[in-house]
């Protein structure tokens, strides 16, 4: 054959290898491919189940566990469930203004958001989160806190099937059950019995906010704790709920009524009257009851006073 028809020899033997080894490599990652599908299809959660039935675990308290067992010691959680009736509306709104405030009106993803997150990236500012209540509990249920691709993209598609399968009430409910208010401490239930001694139902609106402010990092943040930082995070959290009287609505509560109070104490300056302001921000003192009763026998009702001044009870 000769060394040149050798040569050639070779060269073909050597590409029907490499096409024959390519193939096979092919195959190999189709078939692992289709492993990890099945897999995940035969793991893959039924969300719609959560419709009517309460978990029994949730992947970050197995996680935890895991964790305390690793260094040997006790893996007890505090967890306890509570129904959306026995949670107070306060807590209700204060998660909800705290963590997300789109979360009645958007389908699992807060565009606004998102466009932030990545303002805030391109400004070269510090990573933000932009997970919405209902993202956070298809993590705490079945995911990792992992940030990769894999992960974020079975978030996402979890996040649509609870959007499908659940009304916003049952998503909020399980939310504020699973999730974690201290080291250990899982559920609302379980976070006002051990911080407050009452049950949900009982939480006032101060300490919904301190709970709500736990969300971020709970084994740094909880009513357990007090430094400025987190002092700071509770007030934000208190003015957002003030500022935010649609959630009333949206939680099915009506808001408690307001009390008059003489914020600049000026009642006596002004003739026994409290100052309300008008729409470009002047103090103007309201008439006197008797003036109030004149207008209302000549002209019907007298609108009401402004509300700008009327803080509204706990």
């Amino acid at each position: 054959m000769g060394l040149l028809g050798a040569y050639r020899f070779s060269g073909v033997a050597y590409r029907l290898v490499s096409r024959s080894v390519s193939r096979a490599a092919a195959a190999v990652l189709v078939v692992a491919a289709a492993l990890m599908a099945l897999r995940l299809v035969l793991a893959w959660p039924d969300v719609a189940a959560l419709e009517t039935e309460n978990p029994e675990t949730t992947a970050f308290i197995d996680r935890y566990r895991d964790r305390r067992g690793a260094m040997g010691t006790s893996d007890n959680v505090a967890w306890r469930w509570a129904p959306a009736s026995a949670i107070s509306p306060h807590v209700k709104r204060a998660v909800v203004a705290a963590e997300d405030m789109e979360f009645f009106t958007h389908r699992g993803f807060s565009t606004s958001e998102i466009k932030a997150a990545i303002r805030d990236a391109l400004g070269g500012q510090p990573p933000r989160g932009a997970s919405t209540i209902t993202q956070q509990l298809a993590k705490n249920l079945w995911l990792s806190p992992s940030r990769n691709p894999l992960r974020k993209l079975r978030e996402a598609i979890l996040t649509r099937q609870l959007e499908r399968h659940l009304s916003k009430d049952r998503i909020l409910e399980l939310y504020l059950n699973v999730v974690e208010f201290g080291p250990g401490v899982y559920g609302v239930a379980a976070a006002a019995r051990l911080y407050f001694g009452k049950p949900p139902g009982g939480l006032t609106e101060h300490e919904a906010a301190l709970l709500a402010a736990s969300l971020p990092q709970p084994t740094r943040w909880n009513p357990s704790t007090d430094t400025p930082s987190y002092r700071r995070y509770v007030a934000d959290i208190e003015s957002r709920m003030d500022r935010a009287d649609f959630l009333w609505r949206w939680v099915g509560e009506v808001p408690p009524p307001r009390l008059e109070v003489d914020t600049f104490g000026l009642r006596d300056v002004l003739g026994g009257t409290v100052p309300s302001v008008d729409d470009s921000g002047r103090l103007v003192p309201n008439a006197p009851d008797s003036a109030v009763d004149a207008r209302r026998d000549s002209s019907g009702p007298a609108r009401p006073k402004p509300r700008s001044l009327q803080p509204r009870l706990q």
